[in-house]
């Protein structure tokens, strides 16, 4: 390609500019100063081994764990808090004098009753996501919380890991300006799930999965108003599990656009990359995995790539409690609310009926999360 061409393009401009310091920005999970409660864990479930693990790594006081079959509670208490105490019925554990702090990891279809349960309580609530599969149900939870005056929080665990954290914090600060345009893609292997509950959940890519993906845009395009979703998903003939492997979503905002990808019958070379696109920047994140992530930011000054440190995992279960923790000791309302978490359920039950359809939907318009 001719030089003058390539300069037209843009191209090999990237490794001609001066290497700098990436900004220090506050991605890493901030734990409380001096609030570390009494929590109480609901549901003992595959997912709850993350968050206990992250817990105790961090020194939280988990003092109860309860699971309608005791043996899997004892199974974690023993693991993680041998001193805490075990229930079978989450009433038992609501009844307790001493806990402070809830968290809901139960299946999607009995969150409602146990947070409403715990919000009546008096007690402070991590729901695991989504916390409502209706929107409207998911409002009146949100007003429940803020008439009884305690805080309701969503376990979005991806806003904390490291480079989506990083990110997030890059544009907050305003290091890449407007964003306008938001891509992000992800090739792996999902079939991993046909013989696990999960090979029952129909959209199982563009809802179960992607549903970290639709946050993480919102927190992205913060305040930007998304006019409308367009979604298609697919099976492929390689696949080995029921529901489709494929699916993508197409998201129109006010004066940007963003793009969601997701390939999941991807046996080889499997990849995770996130472009943001801002006025005055563009943030670049790519890795093999959703842990191995390098993240770059390009401006008019240079390029910088930070040393991130810790994985979507441990840091991602910690930040979303720390988060609840940090907004009670701080009296404010956590950036991982219920009511913030509303617009991402809008984006995704949006892109999941537009699959169903055929057709752009309106996010908002879709107020229950499709069968």
């Amino acid at each position: 390609m001719a030089k003058s061409k390539r300069a037209a393009y843009g191209l090999g401009k990237l490794s001609a500019k001066t290497r700098l310091a990436a900004p220090v920005l506050p991605y890493e999970p901030r734990g409380p100063k001096r609030y570390n409660p009494p929590i109480g864990l609901i549901g003992c479930g595959g997912i709850s081994e993350y968050h206990l693990k992250a817990y105790k790594h961090a020194g939280y006081n988990v003092v109860a764990l309860c699971d309608r079959n005791p043996g899997r509670a004892e199974k974690r208490r023993d693991e993680f808090f041998p001193k805490a105490e075990v229930h079978a019925d989450y009433r038992r554990l609501l009844a307790r004098g001493d806990i402070e702090v809830v968290d809901i990891t139960t299946h999607p279809e009995q969150r409602p009753a146990i947070v409403a349960a715990a919000i009546d309580s008096g007690r402070h609530v991590l729901s695991q996501k989504p916390f409502a599969v209706d929107l409207n149900v998911g409002r009146r939870l949100v007003e429940r919380a803020e008439r009884k005056g305690v805080k309701l929080a969503v376990n979005q665990n991806g806003r904390w890991a490291p480079h989506f954290a990083y990110m997030r914090a890059a544009v907050a600060a305003g290091v890449v300006g407007r964003v306008n345009a938001a891509h992000l893609a992800v090739h792996w292997n999902h079939n991993w799930i046909k013989a696990t509950p999960f090979d029952k959940v129909r959209h199982v890519v563009l809802y179960d999965f992607a549903i970290h993906w639709f946050d993480i845009l919102s927190c992205l395009m913060g305040e930007t108003e998304c006019r409308r979703v367009y979604a298609s998903c697919a099976r492929t003939p390689t696949q080995t599990a029921t529901p489709a492997m494929l699916g993508q979503a197409l998201l129109e905002f006010d004066q940007a656009q963003a793009t969601l990808v997701f390939d999941a019958d991807a046996g080889f070379g499997q990849q995770d990359t996130t472009t943001v696109v801002g006025s005055k920047g563009t943030l670049h994140s790519t890795g093999p995995d959703l842990s191995t992530q390098k993240v770059t930011l390009a401006t008019a000054k240079g390029v910088a790539s930070p040393a991130l440190k810790g994985t979507w995992f441990r840091e991602g279960f910690h930040g979303t409690m720390a988060e609840l923790l940090c907004a009670v000791e701080e009296k404010r309302e956590p950036s991982n609310s219920a009511r913030n978490n509303l617009r991402s359920l809008a984006l995704c039950f949006a892109a999941v009926a537009s699959a169903e359809r055929g057709r752009p939907m309106k996010p908002g318009d879709v107020t229950r999360m499709p069968k």
